[in-house]
């Protein structure tokens, strides 16, 4: 199980990323643009992710990942449950929604050091 805390940790060496606490909700991301959120229970993460592609994410494992509420569905967005995640797949997701938001160069630049 994943907790805010690690998602913390690991957003935290992405360059650019600041995190907010907005409406009693921890939100991380780079300017203005949101690419991690998290439901005030901290039960679940909303993440930067293609709309083309989020059915079949949400289709392939319905009990970990569901689409955002309807007034939601017009961002590049879903949502997992951090229950049903595991470390490896929680920085993954965190680091390709974080890929959407920041210039492809600051993306090569982090990936050729890490």
């Amino acid at each position: 199980m994943v907790t805010v805390e690690d998602v913390r940790r690991f957003a935290a060496a992405l360059p650019r990323t600041s995190e907010h606490l907005i409406r009693d909700r921890v939100k991380f991301r780079v300017g203005s643009i949101v690419y991690v959120a998290f439901s005030r229970d901290e039960t679940l993460m909303g993440f930067a992710f293609p709309k083309e592609e989020r059915a079949a994410l949400v289709a392939a494992e319905p009990g970990k990942f569901l689409l955002p509420p309807e007034s939601d569905l017009r961002y590049n967005w879903v949502v997992a449950r951090l229950s049903a995640l595991g470390p490896g797949e929680m920085r993954e997701l965190v680091l390709e929604a974080w890929r959407m938001v920041v210039p492809k160069k600051v993306y090569a630049a982090y990936v050729a050091t890490s």
